[in-house]
């Protein structure tokens, strides 16, 4: 009996600390600094070719890009609509770059995946999405992201007006 109600403090120590173990695999990329949404096209025939645009979310602001690539072993055409969490992003400009990973896509109609990729900025995009079209690819895919102009010429806000009557 003592071995039973062991075991039964033992299973519920240990779920009390799963959620605290899974936590720490969240976090395994880094702080979860930005969000992003963005949408991918791909056309392929051996090697292909992969562009969109997308929305990253940063501190209560949303930047504008553009996203471009290519990978190999692909054949078909997909669109691809994808959300996900930025990681370790501190800088503005530091999203910009190229971004590498390995993917699986099995599309025929419409299909679920998910990705994660990291520049040489040390960020990471972690991203589920949703693709239609046909499509077979297994390949290492390289896309680079790119902040739209308008952007890159955000700034500070504007000083305050003045007014002759704060000279004084």
């Amino acid at each position: 009996m003592r071995l039973v109600s062991l075991a039964a403090v033992a299973a519920v120590s240990l779920s009390g600390i799963t959620p605290f173990t899974c936590a720490h695999a969240v976090d395994a990329l880094g702080e979860h600094t930005a969000t992003v949404a963005f949408t991918l096209s791909a056309a392929d025939l051996g090697a292909g070719m992969s562009w969109g645009k997308g929305v990253l979310t940063f501190e209560g602001h949303d930047y504008p890009f553009r996203i471009r690539g290519g990978s190999g072993a692909a054949i078909g055409f997909s669109k691809t609509h994808a959300i996900g969490t930025v990681y370790n992003l501190y800088r503005i400009q530091d999203i910009e770059g190229t971004y590498w990973s390995v993917q699986g896509e099995a599309t025929v109609g419409a299909g679920k995946g998910g990705a994660v990729m990291e520049n040489n900025n040390g960020i990471y995009i972690k991203f589920t999405s949703r693709s239609s079209g046909a499509r077979l690819a297994f390949s290492v895919e390289r896309l680079t992201i790119s902040l739209t102009p308008d952007t890159k010429t955000v700034s500070a806000p504007p000083p305050p007006a003045t007014t002759p009557a704060s000279h004084e």
